[in-house]
């Protein structure tokens, strides 16, 4: 039985908690943070007034991960990271800074080194610190890109007169968690009959046949064959290297990390072909070089470069085999035939074998390559005036993948069963389908960006007693395009930022902002975003210093406007010109009537008046060292989004004849709470360390264009967003007598067994003006906590974070689900505790089995809806320090750790048989163990 009271046990747990850094007993490790916004200049978080938190270089390789992105789960107060689905190339998580925030994108931008790039190319082992960006103040200078927070990530520099190579290899064992298990041949031809039954329709299979399955006697025509075990193993292996030097001299640093990852995945019969494996396979070489060079006393040079190439390898044809396997139930037919050709049949196409799609339909590859380069000069110009510098930074980046597609087409087929004769079946002719293909060749580029950007800006830093002063006038350019028509992006920002410090006790933060988009519509290009935000350092005051208690406090405050180039629909560039289409109708002209032109028709309206959304931030928060080791970040924020892109069709009456314009009509509101807590203290020999944080995030729309509604229940306005909506279900139907005296449900033909629903808005049927809302949002969760734990004993220690969720919500709507309609498997649980006519409950969990489109039972409703909450221990880390006499008996090394690590052992979820984070029909979620070791030399 899985725990069904999560959030209670993290209340009385604690505040959820990411893991921390590992900060000194004083705290000055925590008020010394560096914080970057986006200026040249690196605050403190004694001296930032921005909302940032901060995951170090100690925290952020926990998991092993195969990138920084996964590295990430459980991390980082204020970021919600939920993992990804898929196979190990796809496994990538989704990413809010503090939850939703629009009825468009909630997407927070993602900056490596300052700019924007795909954070799933990027090797933990690469990167020193992750920040999170949360408000105005900290995303002001990000222009139209900042609106929804940012993660910013920053990689490892050299040091001056230091030499250091750093080996690291981890060896990982995946496990699959929560393996589907589905019903097997003979319970399926069960089933199915039920099924039918069930619908007064003659049943599929004879007592012969049922008997058949039952006993193996013909496996051929009457298989029962575990597609899962047949097609997956249990178990998947990734190797990972890293190679790290690093160092300087007086005038010169330099940080190069080579990394390579190799990963084996879950196919189980890879190797059954001569010159090539069909494993799903994965590997990624990254290459990464920074430079600092210091040109001359006052001119100082960045240049950070990395490649990366990758390949992915899967089965032929590019299949989905999870979703295969959902899909073909055991009694389909068997691995291979009589004449030893792969298994299929009219019903089940032999395109549906999973295993002769791992296996005989040979591969397909999936080519990554990428160049990140960017460079920096800052120059001192103290000779003009002390504090005085120029900086130009410039960056380009490109990225393709290429594909090459061997896949093979493969002979299928079965011999029938045409009668039974003397209790035997009478076979007929041989059915074949596919044909025997040779190997494809055919290869070309998949997909392509690239991104130039360009900076410069005048920065003047300067203390003039009590008085601390920084300016910086900046202008940005940035071109991007990728893949596709109408893709070329250009945008540009006009930027003057202050800074003022008083004492460095009081802080004052101006940004004016002016930015401009290529993607919006004219007179809407350019957008002035003011951000002004404010400090106070508390712990500095006079009436201060006899709370011993308090080593720190600040309190600070940000509000501003931050503007938005997103674009209405499905990035529509058009909509704000008025849309023709020409159809194939023919009308003739001419003395002779030849010549002809097409029938000119009007598209979607353009968008009257256009805007842009702009987002309305307000953040008050405090950070506090207390009790020489208890570091503290509570912040407290509010956002009103508005002029946000949605469809005109309720705003419009369908009698202007053509499709209704987009309109700004949209305006959501949101608020809520960022926690963190971390305490380490030193009891003699012992280091201990626990902590843990909360993000609590709700929204509201408060307009979204919405047509006149029939019934109030069908409003959305007002609720938050990405709610589940559907109806509200009251158990099964068990007689006729209970149909009859209940509303009309108008889906389809109510049967016993069926789902009954209620009559929301009272007009004495059910029908699709009974939904409303029933739940969270599947998207992302309204509660977002962790919380840590960790010793550390003369080198020898641990370290465990667990990370939940609250208020969130799934919906079981999957084939699996869903079974035997179409012909599809069902999962074993689904049929052990369904409705039937031997359990006619009205609160069986499922409802009677169907063989066709049951349209009653498979609407949206609480019935098909459970609390997804989840509580994951998300990693757990025994390791061991060796000793430094050791060490220095080596005479070359100067450290050496190993360790063993595990990643997501355990959860605690209201869903059976399945994670509650990974739902649906996708490869299941993994349970890893890492052995490892790290040698410094």
């Amino acid at each position: 039985m899985k725990n069904k009271n999560i959030l209670l046990f993290s209340l009385i747990a604690g505040v959820s908690m990411p893991a921390a850094a590992q900060h000194d007993s004083t705290g000055v490790a925590f008020v010394n943070q560096p914080i970057e916004i986006g200026a040249n200049k690196t605050f403190t978080r004694e001296t930032s007034t921005a909302a940032v938190s901060v995951i170090t270089n100690k925290d952020v390789n926990k998991r092993s991960a195969k990138n920084i992105g996964n590295s990430l789960l459980g991390q980082g107060n204020g970021l919600i990271t939920l993992q990804g689905s898929g196979t190990f190339f796809e496994e990538n998580p989704t990413f809010y800074v503090r939850g939703l925030q629009s009825l468009n994108s909630s997407s927070p931008l993602v900056l490596v080194d300052g700019v924007e790039r795909e954070i799933t190319l990027v090797s933990p082992d690469e990167v020193d610190e992750v920040q999170i960006l949360k408000d105005a103040a900290a995303v002001a200078l990000y222009g139209y890109k900042g609106a929804n927070g940012a993660i910013l990530i920053k990689t490892k520099r050299g040091k001056y007169n230091d030499k250091t190579v750093k080996f690291t290899y981890d060896h990982v064992f995946r496990n699959m968690v929560n393996r589907p298990k589905f019903i097997d041949g003979p319970t399926y031809a069960s089933a199915i009959n039920e099924a039918m039954t069930n619908e007064g329709n003659t049943p599929r299979y004879t007592d012969q046949e049922l008997q058949a399955f039952r006993d193996g006697s013909y496996p051929y025509q009457y298989p029962n064959v575990d597609w899962v075990n047949e097609t997956f193993r249990n178990h998947a292996l990734d190797n990972r290297f890293a190679l790290e030097f690093s160092g300087g001299g007086s005038k010169f640093r330099y940080s190069t990390i080579a990394t390579l990852l190799s990963d084996k995945g879950y196919i189980k019969n890879f190797n059954q072909n001569d010159g090539y494996s069909t494993q799903d396979k994965y590997v990624r070489a990254n290459l990464r070089t920074n430079l600092d060079i210091d040109l001359t006393p006052t001119t100082m040079m960045k240049v950070n470069i990395l490649g990366v190439l990758s390949e992915m390898s899967r089965p032929g044809s590019n299949v989905d085999l999870w979703g295969m396997v959902y899909k073909l139930p055991s009694a389909a037919f068997p691995i291979k035939n009589e004449k030893n050709t792969w298994g299929g049949n009219p019903t089940w196409s032999g395109t549906l074998n999973p295993v002769a799609q791992s296996t005989g339909a040979a591969y397909y590859k999936l080519h990554e390559r990428a160049l990140f380069f960017d460079a920096s000069i800052d120059q001192r110009l103290d000779a003009v005036t002390k504090g005085l510098s120029l900086t130009g930074k410039a960056s380009y980046d490109i990225y393709s993948t290429l594909y090459e597609d061997h896949s093979k087409e493969y002979l299928y087929g079965y011999i029938p069963v045409t009668s039974w004769a003397g209790g035997q079946p009478v076979t007929g002719n041989y059915w074949q389908g596919g044909k025997q293909g040779e190997m494809g060749s055919a290869a070309a580029t998949n997909a392509y960006a690239r991104r130039l950007t360009m900076a410069a800006s005048v920065n003047y830093d300067r203390s003039f007693g009590l008085h601390d002063v920084f300016g910086q006038a900046k202008y940005d350019y940035e071109f991007q395009e990728t893949t596709g028509l109408n893709t070329k992006v250009y945008r540009q920002n006009i930027s003057f930022y202050g800074h003022y410090a008083y004492a460095k006790k009081y802080l004052l933060d101006v940004v004016l902002m002016e930015s401009g988009s290529s993607r919006l519509a004219p007179g809407t290009k350019w957008a002035f975003s003011p951000t002004v935000s404010a400090g106070w350092v508390i712990s500095k005051e006079d009436f201060m210093k006899n709370a011993s208690w308090v080593d720190f406090l600040k309190l600070r405050a940000s509000y501003g406007l931050i503007s938005t180039d997103y674009l209405p629909g499905d990035n529509v560039w058009t909509y704000y010109s008025q849309a023709y289409s020409t159809n194939g109708l023919a009308y003739y002209w001419g003395s002779g009537y030849d010549t002809n032109n097409g029938g000119t028709a009007i598209g979607q309206m353009a968008a009257v008046n256009p805007t842009r959304e702009t987002a309305r931030k307000f953040n008050v928060g405090i950070d506090a060292t207390l009790f020489k080791g208890l570091n503290v970040e509570l912040d407290y924020f509010m956002q009103h989004r508005y002029d946000i892109w949605v469809s005109g069709t309720g705003k419009y009456s369908s009698l202007i004849g053509f499709d209704a314009p987009y309109t700004n009509d949209g305006v959501v509101d949101q608020k809520g709470i960022d926690l963190s807590l971390d305490y380490t203290r030193n009891i003699g020999d012992v280091t201990v360390n626990l902590g843990g944080s909360l993000t609590y995030s709700t929204n509201e729309i408060k307009d979204m264009a919405e047509e006149p509604r029939l019934y109030s229940n069908l409003v959305q306005t007002g609720n938050p967003l990405s709610s589940t909506y559907g109806l509200i279900a009251e158990g099964l139907f068990t007689s006729e007598e209970e149909i009859a005296n209940s509303p009309q449900q108008t889906f389809s033909t109510v049967h016993v067994g069926d789902i009954k629903y209620k009559d929301v808005n009272g007009d004495g049927i059910i029908d699709a003006n009974d939904v409303c809302k029933i739940g969270y949002s599947q998207a992302a969760p309204e509660i977002y906590y962790t919380f840590h734990l960790g010793a550390e004993y003369k080198g020898l220690g641990f370290t465990a974070l667990f990370q939940g969720t609250g208020h969130y919500t799934a919906m079981l709507s999957n084939s699996g689900y869903w079974g035997l309609i179409n012909n599809t498997s069902l999962l074993q649980y689904v049929y052990d505790n369904r409705w039937s006519p031997e359990n006619n409950n009205a609160n069986a969990l499922f409802p009677r089995l169907s063989s066709t489109n049951n349209a009653n039972n498979y609407q949206s409703s609480t019935f098909w809806m459970r609390d997804r909450s989840f509580l994951k221990l998300r990693n757990v880390e025994v390791y061991y320090n060796l000793p430094k006499c050791v060490m220095d008996k080596t005479g070359f090394m100067k450290a050496a750790k190993v360790y063993v690590r595990g990643t997501d052992l355990f959860c605690a979820d209201h869903i059976d048989n399945q994670d509650a984070e990974v739902l649906g029909a996708t490869t299941p979620a993994s349970r890893n163990i890492i052995i490892g070791a790290q040698l410094t030399f």
